[in-house]
């Protein structure tokens, strides 16, 4: 989709839209470490690689750890799925 610029210059703008399974998609492809945000609890984030994701958002991690950040200790748990309806959000770990 693109517009006219409002700016005098007559260039297009062209708006490029990333939809959320592309972004869940790139971090199962390069293997990239993920951080889950608990939908009820945010002192508690988990931590792995996704390995496999459905169109319910339900996950699959890798080398799974819980994180406690109010202690901000680790628990590795190996292996994991995670409900999708128990997420409120996806990033790069850090």
């Amino acid at each position: 989709m693109s517009a006219q610029g409002g700016g005098g210059g007559g260039g297009k703008i062209q708006k490029v839209l990333a939809l959320p399974v592309n972004v869940i998609y790139r971090f199962l492809q390069d293997r990239t470490p993920i951080q889950v945000w608990l939908h009820e609890n945010k002192n508690l984030r988990v931590e792995g690689t996704l390995l496999g994701f459905d169109q319910f958002m339900n996950l699959v991690l890798d080398n799974a750890s819980e994180v406690n950040m109010k202690d901000k200790t680790r628990r590795p748990v190996g292996k994991i799925m995670l409900k999708g309806d128990s997420i409120a959000l996806i990033q790069a770990a850090s």
